[in-house]
């Protein structure tokens, strides 16, 4: 008989874990398996990398699952590697390869990589590829890709607000260019590759893509799963940011007593404030996140508050200022 599987004792975990996701692995694989190592309640993240895909991905737990839609709106930026000479069904090395073409040397001139950056900076237009998990008439379109079915898809609007092209050697004898690029949400990094090699009149996939900061969230404060799994207990939830890590764009205004209970229950609160889209609330004593809001004609409106049992669980996690010795 197998022995009975020991139920996770769950609790509440408030904070955003800045997740180096590995190779191979879904967001959502991913996600589980660091719900489950900080024995968490409630998580979710902001926004999916692909299984091919590495690097950032911050997850939300507890009360920063309430701001992880600023996370999916905010700029990415990418580092990718895109084989020349060969385009696949996916666009990227999963995939079958349709087409193989012969890669000339004018094809990949400085002057010629130069122009191709070039027209790919901006707006842009993408068609979505077959292979991701936009819906069409409620069924992802991967589901239909694996079934051999391709469906019209619109080209939408994206914006590469930066773009790098470098030409590199592979250990594939093929040439390879290296791809560095902050874009808006939506964009499609394989198919950014693919239109960047038809531009260049050879074709080319994705063979590496790593995420290498979102939303000024970069790479190098992230922890990996294995790192979580080698932390004692205890330590895990250090590894965690305050959920007011996401809100670092934010304009930041701290209320009194009296004002921060006020703006808790949903009152709109009267000061001498510039207007601003986006506002971080902090309460005075205790210094606590209570929210989000903006603020119109000197009138800070809430729009996304903290429940004070979240509020007190944040503060009650948090380290304990060492006591006063004589």
């Amino acid at each position: 008989m197998h022995a009975p599987r020991t139920r996770v004792q769950r609790r509440p975990v408030h904070g955003v874990l800045l997740l180096d996701k590995p190779l191979g692995l879904s967001s959502n694989d991913a996600l589980q398996k660091a719900k489950w190592l900080l024995r968490a309640e409630k998580a979710g993240h902001t926004g999916t990398l692909d299984p091919l895909a590495t690097g950032v991905l911050p997850l939300c737990f507890g009360a920063a699952t309430k701001f992880s839609q600023l996370q999916l709106d905010a700029p990415k930026t990418y580092e990718a590697i895109a084989l020349l000479g060969a385009t696949t069904t996916t666009g990227d090395a999963e995939g079958d390869v349709v087409e193989r073409r012969e890669v000339l040397p004018e094809q990949v001139t400085p002057e010629r990589l130069a122009a191709v950056q070039q027209q790919f900076t901006g707006p842009i237009r993408q068609v979505p590829p077959m292979h991701s998990a936009l819906k069409k008439d409620g069924k992802a379109l991967y589901e239909y890709a694996r079934a051999g079915v391709t469906v019209e898809r619109e080209a939408r609007d994206v914006v590469i607000h930066v773009l790098k092209l470098t030409l590199v050697q592979t250990d594939q004898a093929q040439p390879a260019i290296k791809i560095v690029v902050t874009c808006s949400k939506g964009t499609y990094i394989r198919t950014l590759g693919e239109d960047i090699g038809a531009a260049l009149g050879c074709g080319a996939h994705l063979t590496f893509l790593r995420r290498i900061d979102t939303g000024g969230l970069g790479v190098e404060r992230c922890v990996t799963l294995a790192q979580l799994e080698a932390m004692p207990e205890a330590e895990r939830l250090a590894a965690l940011e305050a959920p007011e890590s996401l809100l670092a764009q934010h304009m930041r205004v701290t209320l009194d007593g009296e004002n921060a209970a006020r703006f808790l229950s949903g009152v709109r609160r009267r000061g001498n404030w510039p207007d601003a889209s986006a506002v971080a609330v902090f309460g005075e004593s205790p210094p606590a996140l209570l929210g989000v809001g903006h603020i119109v004609g000197g009138e800070l409106v809430p729009d996304r508050l903290l429940s004070p049992l979240e509020i007190q669980q944040i503060l009650e996690g948090m380290p304990q200022p060492a006591p006063h010795t004589a």
